[in-house]
């Protein structure tokens, strides 16, 4: 009798995982679980400069501009994925014509303008972007040993070199003129 109970409380544990499912494929409940993903890339930049603000005690709240922000990735949004661009090998370099309808044009010229005024002279690279009719002509001259570099990056790889973006962000939020 005493070996019947025994083996009963032994299985009891057993049996009770059997009726909700296989005890080593369990999943953790669903309340554990903590998302991560905020949901979407420009909204996830804005938070994370948001929680990089509240944590500095020097944040002079009267000059943020968290909208100033918003439209600068409204901007690279536009450029990233509405610009249409031709691209032309020159000597020592290539030739962007890059151009967009209505906004993304706007935005065009103010991404690759500023871009080409930051990064000229970075790494021997020489930028000089000039405006045109719905965007900008961005030619940019290299190093000869850059030159593959170069057109492999095409337009987009050029406008996303340098680590200053996340610098450039904050600084527009903090309400400064990065340009």
């Amino acid at each position: 009798m005493i070996r019947i109970r025994v083996l009963a409380a032994c299985l009891l544990p057993t049996l009770a995982l059997a009726q909700h499912g296989h005890a080593g494929h369990m999943a953790p409940p669903a309340a554990t679980a903590t998302p991560k993903e905020p949901g979407q890339s420009a909204f996830a930049a804005i938070q994370e400069i948001v929680e990089i603000l509240e944590a500095d005690p020097k944040t002079d709240w009267a000059k943020v501009n968290i909208d100033a922000l918003r439209a600068h990735l409204v901007d690279m949004n536009n450029v990233t994925l509405g610009a249409q661009v031709a691209s032309a090998p020159i000597e020592g370099g290539m030739r962007y014509a890059v151009t967009g309808a209505g906004s993304v044009g706007d935005s065009i010229r103010r991404m690759a303008l500023a871009h080409a005024e930051t990064m000229n002279g970075v790494d021997g690279w020489r930028f000089e972007a000039s405006p045109m009719e719905g965007g900008v002509v961005l030619t940019v001259r290299v190093p000869e040993a850059d030159l593959r570099k170069l057109r492999g990056l095409g337009f987009m790889g050029v406008m996303a070199r340098g680590m200053h973006h996340q610098a450039h962000h904050l600084a527009i939020a903090r309400g400064d003129h990065p340009h």
